[in-house]
């Protein structure tokens, strides 16, 4: 079965204004470009037939509206992905939207979202309010996602804690998301996230914002010896086992995020195993096209036994016979 795990939809009732046939751009505060609205978002019937020309079986939905949104925003997404499934049996997935600094409301409507609406995973932001995923105050959240069994699908922010470093270019949205994805992943490793919650699964965007170029640099200010940070209580701080174990026992990495180019999944596969990278688009977003899926699927695939594990052979360990 393919699955797309990186797949977006906005409800028809969040968008105030008709796009009609344009686009429309939304900045945060600092004018740096955050999210581009359009029609497709809540066209299904659009999505299906994208789906359906290039193969997929089912498509995970996300919402950006929902991203660790409010209480009543997050119900209404979900009762969304939720219809979506009715309307499309067998087509769609919806993934939980609960702000995970939302305390106890948000754990609510994330326990309904497990056991009611039978959704395998939730979605949340790289960074928000100021705060980064190892801060303490998320802790409840890992622990709720590990106890209910959902994987956390991290997606980049929309607005991005600070934005003044890319205030021209469209900076923010083409590297700043990036730079805060491969800072998740460091940031939940060495806080111990996963020494605490070792059964948690976290699905990382974008092939971990292309941390796979990185990550040679990265493991070697692992040793905190050499790097002369040795029993500093912030910068000195390590996981109980070394990085890679994590990125083989605990993240998962989607394809989604780099516009459909097969050079950056070739380039992922230089350090991270086929085994723990799961198929994503990002449409109708960074794709927005039928041929542009077509030819990713198909460039996958012509990547043999591991393009296959990518497609399909992957999508057990995250939502294992939900489907």
């Amino acid at each position: 079965m393919l699955v797309d795990f990186h797949h977006h939809f906005t409800p028809r009732e969040l968008i105030k204004q008709d796009p009609g046939d344009k686009l429309i751009l939304h900045y945060d505060e600092n004018g740096a470009p955050s999210y581009t609205v359009h029609r497709m978002l809540y066209e299904l019937d659009t999505h299906i037939e994208m789906m359906d020309a290039c193969g997929i079986d089912v498509a995970m939905l996300s919402s950006a509206a929902g991203m660790s949104a409010d209480i009543e925003l997050s119900r209404l997404v979900n009762d969304k992905a939720k219809q979506a499934e009715k309307d499309y049996p067998g087509r769609f997935l919806g993934f939980a939207h609960a702000n995970p600094l939302g305390g106890a409301q948000a754990l609510k409507e994330l326990a309904r979202c497990a056991d009611e609406l039978g959704f395998p995973g939730v979605t949340i932001t790289s960074e928000q309010d100021g705060l980064y995923l190892d801060a303490p105050e998320f802790e409840p959240f890992w622990s709720e996602c590990e106890k209910r069994g959902l994987f956390v699908f991290v997606h980049p922010a929309l607005r991005l804690n600070e934005s003044k470093t890319f205030d021209g270019y469209d900076l923010a949205r083409s590297v700043g998301r990036e730079f805060s994805l491969i800072m998740v992943i460091i940031r939940l490793i060495n806080s111990g996230v996963f020494d605490r919650h070792p059964k948690l699964i976290v699905h990382m965007s974008h092939l971990g914002g292309g941390i796979s170029s990185m990550l040679g640099r990265i493991r070697s200010y692992q040793d905190k010896v050499f790097w002369g940070t040795k029993g500093n209580p912030r910068h000195g701080a390590t996981p109980e086992k070394d990085f890679d174990h994590y990125i083989n026992t605990n993240l998962m990495f989607d394809s989604g995020g780099f516009c459909g180019v097969i050079g950056s999944v070739k380039t992922a596969l230089v350090e991270i195993p086929a085994a723990r990278i799961v198929f994503g688009t990002d449409y109708p977003q960074e794709i927005r096209t039928i041929d542009v899926t077509k030819t990713f699927v198909q460039e996958i695939r012509a990547l043999g036994a591991d393009g296959e594990k990518i497609l399909t052979g992957n999508v057990k360990t995250l939502i294992g016979g939900r489907m």
